[in-house]
């Protein structure tokens, strides 16, 4: 078993979003898997439109949520898939997941935690939470959890703080 770091950040509004997921983008190769969990209305698909953006994605993504995936031209491709409505592994066996999650493309998974048992070790875990505490709860500010390899989570690391100089958590 690989070794894993997690990084948590917190991000003040959607615009930190979609920075965020742009900066994965410009850090992800061809066979990268995020795989994306949050409540509803959390910010996955922001997040996903901003990797689109960081691959040089031209179309704007949007979540495929009845279709299941969508596909996208960029530098790299991306496979956005949305799970939300599915039950089971044999539902993605059904749509051939495995030639886009061991293709050539990056792989964007929102609602990841409902088929956990199809990701690979490899796979870079992202969980966005709207917090709530006694005193204050904001509808913009997001907990972002990363988790992955050690190395790419370091590295990653290392350029979120220099694009967001204030994002230490």
């Amino acid at each position: 078993m690989s070794e894993t770091e997690t990084l948590n950040l917190q991000l003040k509004n959607s615009d930190e979003t979609l920075k965020l997921g742009e900066i994965i983008g410009k850090s992800l190769n061809p066979g990268s898997i995020i795989a994306l969990t949050g409540d509803l209305g959390a910010g996955k698909t922001v997040l996903v439109k901003g990797i689109a953006r960081g691959l040089g994605v031209v179309d704007e993504p949007n979540s495929p949520t009845f279709v299941i995936m969508n596909s996208y031209e960029g530098r790299i491709p991306l496979y956005h898939f949305d799970l939300y409505r599915l039950s089971d592994e044999d539902e993605m066996l059904g749509i051939g997941y495995e030639e886009f999650f061991y293709g050539d493309g990056v792989c964007a998974v929102e609602w990841a935690d409902r088929i956990q048992e199809i990701f690979p070790e490899e796979a870079v875990s992202i969980e966005i939470k709207i917090p709530e505490s006694e005193i204050e709860y904001s509808d913009t500010i997001r907990d972002v959890s990363i988790k992955g390899k050690r190395k790419w989570v370091l590295s990653f690391k290392s350029t979120a703080e220099q694009a967001f100089p204030t994002l230490k958590k």
